[in-house]
């Protein structure tokens, strides 16, 4: 007992590294490969003569390659751990922003953007979400919320940082010293901090257990899936459009950044917000609450004109809306399904949240044109929310369609107990509840890592 009570602090120290470093990485990743390009994009059409369609085209079927790549990541992950997915994401991305700034034609710039994604599928939350659910244990949701809280400052850092280089040093130069940062910080880190022991998921037996296929094809696996697509595309669109609806009600350029500035503070405020609806809210009551949220502040930036303190207050509200889901999405399968087979679930979840993040642009651009502007845009992504609202309450349980579950809680509302690690808890003979991990623990030395 007394080795044991040494080895604990070591293994608090290591769960702290491996936070810390990926609060790190994983800001820097989203900064290179994600929002270097919303500032570089007009001066890389500008100076290669290729069209911003073009351009923008090229970096949008990355993301997609990203979304999609992060069903195989996520099972590889899931069999071997984070360290080595998020080490090989790191070169793979620094090479690929290497051929992105030094492609001579546009054929090899796209080329350079789709290897990019496949890198980011590596390197961006899904693969860190994963690592900090399974050693973390119980203390994940406070473990996750630390990554998007610092993470959520990508865009705060690395915009001002990419535009300061840009106007001294061109785009491609700016994108050989990105993909230098990238190579150099995030790597390293990777190969040096994510050495903690990894299990992976247990092979499903007996009536109770489901494989990952029965899971992701059951009812509430893939009405939550559909209800995180609809929302990510109402997420995306609307961030993407909010300036120019601005616009539309009198703003000037520089209020409607501001409005813009201040919905990304919202996120970060929502995301401190997310514990306590943790605990207040089983995940479907939950998801909903938070998308109905943000459904009504789409439909309010359609309906009132103004004045512009008003707009700018519902942008922030938006924005913490979109925090909010950005954690719904982070622990929606570890609430159904337990932890023990997240890294894998995760990544199928998240192919169609970012299939339709990358679409959205394009999306709104088509309502807004077809449906005959910005207003009609947002009434159209404020039903789209609803819709998918809608679907989160009627995913129910992981009990509904294909099998039983094994999550953590209900979609309904009811909370089933488990230990640290999602294995069901069965009650002793003293009346305290345990589960099987802690039994396993006991006899093989072995503790979870907690905050």
């Amino acid at each position: 007992m007394q080795a044991e009570r040494r080895s604990e602090p070591v293994a608090h120290r290591e769960a702290q590294r491996v936070l810390v470093t990926l609060c790190v990485t994983v800001t820097i990743a989203y900064g290179v490969l994600y929002y270097a390009f919303t500032v570089l994009a007009p001066g890389i059409a500008d100076d290669t003569g290729w069209s911003l369609t073009a351009v923008t085209a090229s970096f949008s079927a990355g993301s997609v390659v990203g979304a999609v790549g992060g069903i195989l990541v996520g099972r590889v992950l899931q069999e071997h751990g984070p360290r080595w997915i998020m080490t090989g994401g790191s070169v793979v991305g620094a090479g690929a922003v290497g051929v992105i700034a030094t492609a001579p034609s546009l054929p090899v710039f796209f080329l350079g953007w789709l290897v990019a994604g496949a890198a980011s599928a590596g390197v961006f939350y899904p693969p860190a979400f994963a690592a900090l659910t399974q050693w973390f244990g119980t203390r994940r949701v406070r473990a996750i919320t630390t990554l998007t809280l610092v993470a959520g400052f990508a865009s705060t850092v690395f915009g001002p940082l990419t535009a300061e280089l840009g106007e001294e040093l061109g785009w491609r130069a700016t994108y050989l010293v990105l993909g230098a940062l990238l190579l150099v910080t995030t790597a390293p880190a990777h190969a040096v901090a994510l050495r903690l022991p990894w299990h992976s998921a247990p092979a499903a037996h007996g009536a109770h257990d489901q494989t990952d296929r029965a899971v992701v094809r059951s009812r509430t696996f893939v009405l939550l899936a559909a209800s995180g697509a609809l929302t990510s595309l109402v997420m995306y669109a609307s961030l993407v459009h909010l300036v120019p609806l601005l616009l539309d009600r009198g703003m000037s350029v520089h209020l409607a950044a501001w409005a813009l500035g201040l919905g990304g503070a919202g996120q970060v405020a929502g995301r401190l917000l997310y514990p306590v609806l943790d605990r207040r809210l089983a995940p479907n009551p939950r998801a909903a609450a938070v998308i109905v949220v943000l459904a009504a502040m789409m439909l309010a930036l359609a309906a009132v004109p103004g004045p512009v303190p008003l707009l700018i207050g519902l942008s922030i509200v938006a924005g913490a809306a979109r925090g909010l889901f950005t954690l719904v999405g982070a622990t929606v399968v570890s609430d159904h399904w337990g932890p023990e087979r997240y890294a894998a679930l995760n990544g199928t979840y998240n192919a169609p949240l970012g299939v339709a993040a990358a679409l959205a642009p394009a999306f709104g651009a088509a309502v807004a044109s077809w449906a005959g502007g910005y207003t009609s845009l947002f009434v159209v992504l404020g039903g789209l929310g609803l819709l998918a609202a809608a679907l989160a309450v009627a995913a129910g349980g992981p009990g509904s369609g294909t099998g039983s579950g094994t999550g953590s809680r209900s979609g309904s509302g009811g909370r089933q107990e488990r230990d640290e690690m999602g294995h069901p808890a069965v009650e002793l003979a003293d009346g305290s509840v345990e589960g099987r991990c802690r039994a396993d623990r006991d006899r093989v030395g072995d503790r979870p890592v907690d905050l």
